[in-house]
C-alpha cells in the first residue's frame, strides 16, 4: 500500500475539495476551458523544473511512495497528478472565496 500512498493523498485532496464545486457551486468543472487555461500552465512549468532538478540530482523521490510509473524525464507520474490536483483545488477554492465575497459585498 505505501506504493499508493503519493496517489491516494492527490485523491483525498479532491475528495475534501469536490464538495466547492457540487455544495457551494465553485463552477469550475463545469467550465473544463478556462479550468484548462489554469492548470495546464502550472503543470508544464512546475514539470519542467522538476526535469530539471531531477536531471541535476537536485530533487528526488523516495521510490517506496510511488508506482513506479513515470512519463518523460523520469518525472513520477505521481508528481504530473500532484501539479494538476493542487492548482485544481486552488482555483476551486478562489472561486468559492470570490462567490462569498459577491453575495457579501450585494448585501452590504
Amino acid at each position: 500500500m505505501d506504493r499508493f500512498q503519493y496517489l491516494a493523498l492527490m485523491a483525498m485532496c479532491l475528495a475534501v475539495t469536490l464538495p466547492l464545486e457540487l455544495v457551494l457551486g465553485a463552477r469550475v468543472y463545469r467550465r473544463p476551458g478556462r479550468m484548462l487555461r489554469a492548470v495546464v500552465p502550472a503543470v508544464v512549468v512546475f514539470a519542467a523544473w522538476d526535469a530539471i532538478a531531477i536531471a541535476r540530482g537536485q530533487w528526488w523521490f523516495v521510490e517506496r511512495y510511488l508506482t513506479g510509473w513515470d512519463v518523460p524525464f523520469r518525472i513520477p507520474v505521481e508528481e504530473i497528478v500532484f501539479f494538476v490536483v493542487v492548482p485544481l483545488c486552488g482555483l476551486l477554492t478562489y472561486e468559492v472565496v470570490g462567490r462569498g465575497l459577491d453575495r457579501a459585498r450585494r448585501r452590504a
